[in-house]
């Protein structure tokens, strides 16, 4: 496989790593999810829905569940009551943090003028 591009002529997209890696990643919140995790290595379901702000109990509970299924994020549960369950990334889920740092980076670097101005005042 040619090294130099995500998807070589002459193979299918759904072939490829860069098919494999949207597949786990696409989805409206996971990023976002995989964003907060990296940042507070450990959270529990009402921290993430809180910090995020706009998700669903149900949309968090499908994304974390997908997320898990795809082994990017560890979801460890203690039997006490009331029931605590804490989420947190996992090394696979730990080796896409440096994709989304350069997705940032990507992203700051060419975000619109009129985009800048918009985003100026939010916290970093």
């Amino acid at each position: 496989m040619d090294k130099t591009s995500c998807a070589p002529s002459g193979i299918q997209m759904k072939d490829t790593g860069f098919d494999y890696t949207l597949s786990v990643i696409c989805g409206k919140y996971k990023m976002t999810l995989l964003y907060w995790l990296s940042q507070y290595k450990v959270m529990r379901f009402n921290e993430l829905q809180r910090g995020i702000g706009t998700i669903s109990f149900k949309t968090l509970s499908v994304m974390l569940k997908e997320l898990e299924t795809d082994g990017l994020v560890r979801r460890e549960e203690f039997p006490q009551i009331p029931p605590k369950v804490e989420y947190s990334l996992t090394e696979k889920g730990q080796s896409l943090i440096p994709v989304m740092d350069m997705m940032c980076d990507w992203g700051e670097k060419n975000v619109k003028p009129a985009e800048q101005a918009e985003t100026a005042h939010l916290p970093t």
